[in-house]
């Protein structure tokens, strides 16, 4: 069984700065995730690309030393994922960020996907058929 946790527009900006209301609240959730993999457990944090442009996260600015260090991977907008989220984007009228997270759920062959977000309605809207555990920061 594998897992996936996802981190939404807000949840990357907490990240940038420990002065955000909600980073603590972040970070405790990547604590159990960095707990479960040292029970070796299969767990994967991600971002997808859109999301983090969207938030600002540029890697290279050392604002983001920080998350930087945390481990968290790109999902990056490939071919198949962009035809995703176009249609996505279509058919909810969510931000470029947010369909590229839908098309990330789509696409993911994980077993258990969890969305860290300060917006749920958005995250069912783009989630399509799967089943996803959705995290209010």
């Amino acid at each position: 069984m594998s897992a996936l946790v996802l981190l939404d527009n807000e949840a990357v900006q907490s990240l940038g700065d420990p002065a955000h209301p909600k980073h603590r609240q972040v970070l405790s959730h990547i604590a159990v995730v960095a707990q479960r993999k040292r029970l070796a457990v299969q767990v994967s944090l991600a971002v997808p690309t859109a999301v983090r442009v969207e938030a600002g996260w540029d890697r290279t600015d050392p604002q983001w030393t920080f998350a930087n260090h945390l481990r968290v991977t790109d999902e990056p907008l490939n071919e198949s994922q962009a035809n995703t989220a176009a249609g996505v984007r279509r058919h909810s009228g969510v931000s470029v960020a947010d369909a590229h997270l839908g098309a990330v759920i789509q696409a993911s062959t994980s077993s258990k996907i969890t969305v860290l977000t300060s917006d749920p309605e958005d995250v069912r809207a783009v989630a399509g058929s799967r089943i996803v555990n959705i995290v209010p920061i």
